[in-house]
């Protein structure tokens, strides 16, 4: 039997709600969708971000459309930019007819980097996130995250041996909300120029010679690592608050040697 072409279908989640409890945050969550990232020279980026979209709702609305987040991804297909995600959230605020929501988008970014001597051009991914947030009556904030492999050589294990330290590999997570626009690459370069030395995807035995010394000269604990970074944190004018985590996969223990320190610039 055809279906006919016009039908009545009741919108249920419009209908009032008698309980009258206001809810902060409502949507989709885990939602993998391709996306195209500006990256920090303007050209775009393909990735796969795993996506939260959430808004507040009212106390007397029964449920948000849950059709519209999926609806908006849809139509803002190309090249997004650090703008773009402002406009992004302001465009769901208005679909949702919401006054407050976030945005949460996670993925993977690849950074082409070069080796120290050879110069040999590899990738190396990185875990990143951006997220656009506005609560009622505020205005919207963009925050930034990511967290970068590295190399840690233990100052006490030098201080202590003959010959050799241990070292081991590091993940530093920078977390920071923003005044002004910042690149992923600019906070990838922060966490591994105040490593002990930074990893490549690729290193020739030339290159393994200079990261092998370059991280016995600089040795470093995990409470090194998230002070030096927040120094530079401190100093960085585009950054209003800021979050750093580093965690040393012990390569002599079988646990991690972990360190948090956070803050907010005036």
């Amino acid at each position: 039997m055809n279906a006919p072409e016009k039908i009545f279908l009741p919108d249920v989640q419009s209908s009032p709600d008698t309980r009258l409890l206001a809810i902060q945050n409502v949507g989709v969550k885990g939602l993998r969708y391709p996306i195209q990232f500006q990256s920090a020279d303007g050209s775009a980026l393909a990735t796969v971000a795993t996506i939260d979209m959430t808004v507040g709702l009212a106390a007397d609305v029964k449920g948000t459309h849950m059709s519209r987040f999926v609806e908006l991804l849809e139509a803002g297909r190309g090249v997004v930019s650090q703008d773009g995600l402002f406009r992004m959230l302001e465009e769901m605020l208005v679909r949702l007819e919401a006054s407050s929501g976030r945005i949460e988008m996670r993925f993977p970014w690849f950074i082409s980097k070069a080796a120290p001597v050879s110069g040999a051009e590899s990738l190396l991914d990185y875990d990143a996130a951006f997220i656009v947030d506005k609560q009622e009556g505020r205005y919207p904030t963009l925050s930034m995250e990511i967290t970068a492999p590295v190399t840690s050589l233990c100052p006490c294990s030098k201080k202590i041996s003959d010959y050799g330290a241990h070292n081991q590999r590091s993940h530093i997570t920078l977390s920071v909300k923003l005044r002004a626009l910042m690149s992923l690459e600019e906070l990838v370069r922060i966490a591994e120029e105040e490593a002990s030395c930074e990893v490549f995807g690729l290193l020739k035995r030339p290159d393994e010679k200079w990261v092998t010394e370059r991280a016995y000269d600089n040795p470093k604990f995990v409470e090194d690592l998230v002070r030096d970074i927040a120094l530079r944190l401190m100093k960085e004018p585009r950054v209003a608050a800021w979050r750093v985590i580093s965690e040393n996969f012990e390569s002599i223990h079988n646990h991690s040697a972990y360190a948090e320190l956070h803050g907010s610039n005036a």
